[in-house]
């Protein structure tokens, strides 16, 4: 007969492997219907409905600080992963620059770049070097919004813009036409 006593060590060494050797191998068995979750990026129309909702409060934001000017880009940054480029120009509206955007990440699409740097988050001026800056964003399918110019808020500490005008994009010779025809 077999000495209990070496049989309860034995047996939770051999379920303990087993467990852990479980454990390791992959999960292939799903159940009937299920998939896969692949992250994606939501579509073009929700950036377009949170770029037009932030237009009043800014796509852009002014700021004095230690002696500088800052233009903020972070409300058009969170939009990185549907946006192609944004122009701008610096007291013209010939929107002769582009903002670099950063890399999309699909699954946290909104999120802001965590580059220490800042290069993805403000322009850096010198004090009240811009009057006004026009903005222009491009989407990832080539289209483009209006061009909206903004002017620092009256309080040069605060930071925010208010707009000065706002004009109809021009059609871009690649620019691809709609679909379906606009009602």
């Amino acid at each position: 007969m077999i000495d209990l006593s070496i049989r309860k060590p034995l047996l939770a060494a051999l379920l303990l492997g087993t467990a852990l050797l479980a454990g390791s191998l992959p999960a292939h068995a799903q159940e009937e219907g299920e998939e896969e979750y692949k992250a994606q990026i939501p579509d073009v129309a929700i950036y377009k409905a949170m770029l037009d909702a932030n237009k009043q409060t800014g796509w852009v934001q002014f700021r004095e600080f230690a002696d500088q000017q800052l233009i903020y880009f972070t409300a058009l940054q969170t939009m990185h992963c549907r946006l192609k480029e944004v122009r701008y120009s610096i007291n013209t509206d010939a929107l002769d620059k582009t903002f670099p955007m950063a890399a999309c990440d699909p699954e946290l699409p909104f999120n802001l770049p965590s580059d220490d740097s800042q290069n993805w988050l403000y322009l850096n001026l010198k004090p009240g070097e811009a009057q006004t800056i026009a903005v222009q964003a491009i989407w990832d399918d080539g289209s483009g919004s209006e061009i909206v110019v903004y002017q620092p808020c009256k309080n040069p500490e605060a930071t925010c813009a208010s707009i000065k005008t706002i004009k109809k994009s021009k059609k871009r010779a690649d620019e691809p036409s709609p679909a379906t025809p606009v009602r």
